[in-house]
C-alpha cells in the first residue's frame, strides 16, 4: 500500500493505494491520526485502491467520527469492486462518495 499526502489549506487529501487490509491498515491510522489536529476536510482519494478489508473499513469509520466534528471527509474515485464492498457493509449511508 502507498500514501500520499497532499495539504491545501485546511483540507488533506490522502490517496491511497494498493490494498488496505488488516497489515497496511495501521499505517493508514497512524498517518491519519497524526495528520488531523488542523485539518477541516478529509478527502481520501481511491483511485489506486484495489481492495479495502474489514480492518480498512474500521479505519474509514474512526476517521468519519473524528471528521464529524469538523467540515466533514468525502471519499473520491471508488472502484466498482471497492464502491460494492460499501454498498454490501452499509457504509454508502455513512460516507460521502463522490
Amino acid at each position: 500500500m502507498t500514501i500520499n499526502k497532499e495539504l491545501d489549506g485546511t483540507t488533506l487529501t490522502v490517496a491511497v493505494a494498493g490494498r488496505l487490509d488488516t497489515n497496511t491498515a495501521p499505517e493508514l491510522e497512524e498517518e491519519l491520526m497524526n495528520s488531523l489536529s488542523d485539518v477541516k476536510v478529509l478527502v481520501l482519494d481511491f483511485e489506486g485502491l484495489e481492495y479495502i478489508s474489514s480492518a480498512g473499513l474500521r479505519i474509514l469509520l474512526s476517521a468519519h467520527k473524528i471528521m464529524s466534528k469538523q467540515d466533514g471527509m468525502k471519499v473520491r474515485n471508488v472502484n466498482q469492486a471497492i464502491q460494492d464492498i460499501l454498498d454490501i457493509t452499509g457504509f454508502t449511508d455513512i460516507l460521502t462518495i463522490e
